[in-house]
């Protein structure tokens, strides 16, 4: 969870604080929020490094106010206008629990929630937990095989889906996607969190990878002991959010649970609906850590090992919910739509309305509905050598090249022409032939000498440093900027190149 921040914060006041996300995350100690003059008044901060944000009701954009913290007060007259503005405010410990979590209220439906309570005896609650696990095994078959590159788990966890058909129980429904889960976040141990080289002689070892899910200090989750983790488990928190708030604006109880086995202080059925959307925050947490690096100051190690995130950071992350919300808003309409056909409601009743995602106003205009779910983006502009912060990619002039603004664009520019042409694709298409080509004739020929990917991440990969980046790609017959991304460990190749990689690292024993 969130640690409280070292660095300097600025003063603020107005709504310039504000991203186009409309999330706003405090922290710190004392906070307030109250009304003053008819604005909402925000402190927060640490000591004399504090911030005050007024916001007026007319031009907020504030959507979610997120505090994470302890400390502080909230006044009632705040809270009715957060209510009257349509904005929610969500309040987590600095463990990474979900304490409270309050937003715009709408008219329920007894008979709905009567039916919610009856779901597990009538059968609509078998279909419904059947439905979350299949979209959430669908999206990890996914995340493994277009992020992770490892079509093996992919297709182990299809193979689990499609054995979900046949469960007709909840404990076979449980154990189906236990096996798969298995397979999932074992792909993930060894996935590598890369750090500036300037930082990692000084980084532990268990950071720089993913290693378990589980932490050794618990057994479970909670209380993760290296980043990526501690990243998971807060972006988890932030779906455990949205998705109470689609529940209740569906009028449906977050804490009459389906899969979840009621337990005082959390909402079960919250937690159900998260596992149709676990997936796409996965998905962004591999592009990020294939793609991007990390810096040491974001985190903190505890005295017992655990690791925090530092408030700075956990503000930064806040501001993903809007893609969270989008991604349960269907989910929680359609376990809505689907409890209600146990209503029998007379036939002038509509079924409930599609307030998160719109659908039926879309559907009445005659336009098709289709979710779309675009990923947030995360810092792209930290140097790989140093850990600077760059105005423009990932090169700095302490450590590498430097690419001029001008040069970014002319490089995008004939990008876009020379990659929408028609011979160009054509290219594209004959290259994935020959890709697909030379995978299927090494799975029919690999042989048991080959380097597993234990050998690959801690024998051949961090040997790569020391090649050329026009090595890499000639050896392996691929592009110089995927070989880069090899070499930096950004990115994992397919494991028939790991023999090939290995001649070039000088690991003989292969």
């Amino acid at each position: 969870m969130a640690a409280f921040g070292t660095l300097p914060q600025e003063n603020s006041v107005g709504k310039s604080t504000l991203n186009r996300s409309g999330v706003l995350a405090l922290f710190g100690f004392g906070i307030k929020v109250r009304m003053q003059s008819g604005h909402l008044e925000i402190e927060d901060g640490i000591g004399p490094e504090r911030r005050k944000i007024r916001l007026a009701r007319v031009g907020h954009g504030l959507k979610r106010l997120v505090c994470i913290s302890e400390d502080g007060f909230v006044t009632l007259s705040a809270l009715k206008w957060l209510a009257d503005v349509g904005a929610s405010f969500v309040m987590l410990n600095r463990n990474g629990k979900v304490l409270f979590v309050t937003g715009p209220t709408a008219p329920s439906d007894a008979r709905l929630r009567r039916c919610q309570s009856l779901a597990l005896a009538s059968g609509a609650g078998l279909h419904i937990a059947r439905e979350l696990i299949s979209q959430k095994l669908a999206g990890q078959e996914q995340v493994a095989r277009r992020e992770l590159l490892d079509d093996r788990t992919a297709d182990k966890i299809a193979e689990f889906r499609e054995e979900l058909s046949k469960a007709d129980s909840l404990r076979k429904i449980s154990i189906n996607e236990a096996r798969a889960a298995g397979h999932y976040w074992g792909a993930y141990r060894m996935l590598p969190v890369n750090f500036p080289r300037s930082q990692q002689k000084n980084i532990a070892r268990h950071w720089l990878t993913f290693g378990n899910r589980a932490s050794v200090l618990t057994g479970s989750p909670r209380r993760a002991c290296n980043p990526a983790n501690a990243i998971t488990n807060f972006l988890y928190s932030l779906l455990e959010v949205e998705s109470r708030l689609a529940l209740c604006a569906v009028g449906l109880d977050p804490g009459l649970g389906l899969l979840h086995v009621d337990t005082p202080n959390r909402d079960s059925l919250a937690c159900d609906l998260m596992e149709a959307a676990r997936a796409h925050v996965d998905a962004y947490i591999v592009r990020w850590l294939t793609t991007g690096t990390l810096k040491k100051e974001w985190f903190v190690e505890l005295p017992d090992g655990a690791c925090r995130l530092t408030s700075n950071f956990a503000s930064y992350l806040s501001e993903t919910t809007p893609t969270w919300a989008r991604a349960v808003a269907p989910v929680a309409e359609w376990i809505a739509q689907t409890l209600w056909a146990d209503v029998r409601p007379a036939p002038s009743e509509r079924p409930p309305a599609t307030r998160l995602t719109q659908r039926r106003r879309s559907e009445g205009r005659g336009n098709e509905y289709t979710p779309t779910i675009a990923q947030p983006s995360h810092p792209k502009n930290i140097c790989a050598g140093c850990g600077t912060t760059t105005k423009y990619g990932q090169h700095c002039p302490k450590c590498g090249r430097e690419i001029s603004r001008q040069k970014l664009i002319e490089i995008a520019k004939l990008g876009r022409i020379i990659g929408h042409g028609q011979e160009s694709r054509k290219k594209q298409s004959e290259t994935q032939r020959r890709h697909h080509a030379a995978k299927r004739l090494w799975k029919s020929s690999a042989t048991t000498s080959c380097p597993t990917e234990e050998e690959y991440v801690r024998d051949i990969q961090p040997r790569l440093g020391t090649i050329t980046i026009r090595k890499v790609a000639s050896t392996l017959g691929i592009s110089e900027p995927y070989a880069a991304e090899i070499r930096a460990g950004r990115r994992r190749p397919h494991p028939r190149h790991w023999q090939a990689l290995a001649g070039l690292a000088g690991v003989s024993s292969m």
